[in-house]
């Protein structure tokens, strides 16, 4: 039996099952914006804490920078959730979660795609 823990690996399962929750009663097709208030319901009403366009600063030796990224969701305190509702999930978008990783002290990011149809 494999006991190996993975970081924040309970507060993940409530945040996924939020995710398939909204996938399974909307399925694909919507925009972003529909998925992302749909989640925001989801997370109210499994009281999941959450903040939605939750603003991420960035740093640069030492000094933030003006330019700010905006996270879709920064569940928990700790946890980085963007979404997509595309087709295929590409190198840049992955990028995007590892820039805001990089660029604040986030251990932990999810990249949620609805765009892809329930099999």
């Amino acid at each position: 039996m494999d006991t190996q823990k993975f970081l924040y690996e309970d507060e993940c399962r409530k945040i996924i099952g939020a995710c398939f929750e909204v996938h399974n009663e909307l399925g694909h097709g919507f925009l972003e914006a529909v998925y992302q208030e749909a989640l925001s319901i989801s997370f109210s009403q499994m009281n999941l804490p959450y903040e939605s366009e939750k603003k991420l600063a960035i740093f640069y030796k030492g000094q933030q920078l003006q330019k700010s990224y905006y996270a879709d969701f920064v569940c928990f305190d700790n946890i980085i959730i963007e979404l997509k509702a595309c087709e295929g999930l590409v190198p840049e978008h992955t990028s995007q979660v590892l820039n805001y990783l990089k660029a604040t002290d986030f251990k932990l990011g999810l990249l949620i795609n609805f765009g892809t149809p329930k099999v």
